[in-house]
């Protein structure tokens, strides 16, 4: 039996299920590959200053990072890119890698740098969730960390001062933003049906920037136009993160348990030529990895033969 997960993670509000874009990452990877994960908020601990966030914990496994937790969940069988092409993969990382050069800044100044964001909506917000006195440290450490990390990824010369740097980050976030609409077009997800590791990534970079109540943001403003991003997030939140909806559906493992279960209910009432087909069942290997289906709304296709079925009925 596999060992219970547990995930670290800063909490939601905003109609997000995490707020800060790292947790929400693996969140959304974790219900997009099937993966069976207790959260577990560190709001209102002595781990809102000691903790790095997300931190996934599987038996005597700690793992931190996004790309290590993901990594980890494959390895684990959850693998939400087991359908890509190569060049597929190829495409991800590449997608991935300009989230980070391009968005990343302009996401870190908005909610830490932004003088107004942060005093309306990014202190009141982390300081209301850390206990007395971690309250007053906590929002000032991550703004710290904010601004040295925009300085050394944006910092070059001559721009040495964030007044210097402000004008280019939101620049290329901008057309980083206008890069994922355009690739992601009419459809649901960046790939296909299905959505992917990208779309984890994609989600926890927009998603904040969608629904955070910022008194000023010309990237949110920005953000908004892109009326396909902004759908996404919402087919994502409303898919996978509603509580109107089995997130995540059950694994093909299971229904065909489930199914198999039937049929030994039946073997037992009926001829040795049922108990034959059970047998048979039983023995076929299962291969593909624990994921959700495309629909989660939908039922998920009966893994027996017509004829069997009709048994069943």
């Amino acid at each position: 039996m596999a060992a219970a997960m547990e995930l670290r993670c800063w909490g939601g509000d905003w109609g997000l299920p995490s707020v800060h874009t790292e947790s929400l990452i693996v969140l959304a990877y974790a219900k997009f590959s099937g993966a069976k994960v207790t959260v577990s908020p560190i709001d209102w601990t002595w781990k809102t200053l000691t903790a790095t966030v997300p931190e996934l914990l599987c038996g005597d496994s700690a793992v931190q990072e996004p790309t290590q937790i993901l990594n980890f969940l494959r390895k684990q069988r959850f693998n939400a890119d087991y359908d890509l092409t190569a060049r597929q993969g190829a495409d991800t990382m590449a997608y991935i890698a300009l989230l980070e050069e391009k968005l990343r800044p302009a996401l870190l100044h908005t909610f830490w740098v932004d003088a107004e964001n942060y005093a309306n909506l990014t202190r009141p917000w982390f300081a209301s969730r850390s206990p007395f006195p971690l309250n007053f440290l906590v929002p000032c450490r991550h703004a710290n960390t904010a601004l040295s990390r925009i300085l050394l990824m944006k910092g070059e010369a001559p721009l040495h001062r964030i007044s210097e740097v402000e004008g280019k980050i939101y620049s290329d976030a901008k057309e980083c933003l206008n890069l994922l609409s355009y690739r992601l077009g009419t459809a649901n997800y960046f790939f296909g049906n299905l959505p992917t590791s990208l779309d984890a990534f994609v989600f926890g970079f927009v998603a904040p920037l969608c629904k955070a109540n910022l008194p000023s943001s010309p990237l949110q403003s920005h953000v908004r136009q892109l009326e396909n991003l902004t759908r996404f997030c919402d087919t994502v939140l409303d898919v996978y993160f509603s509580s109107d909806h089995p997130c995540p559906p059950p694994p093909v493992q299971d229904t065909k348990d489930a199914n198999l279960q039937k049929l030994t209910q039946l073997v037992n009432k009926e001829s040795n030529l049922i108990e034959k087909m059970d047998d048979n069942l039983r023995s076929s290997p299962q291969h593909k990895p624990h994921r959700p289906e495309p629909k989660p709304s939908l039922p998920p296709k009966n893994p027996l033969s017509p004829w069997i079925h009709s048994l069943l009925d």
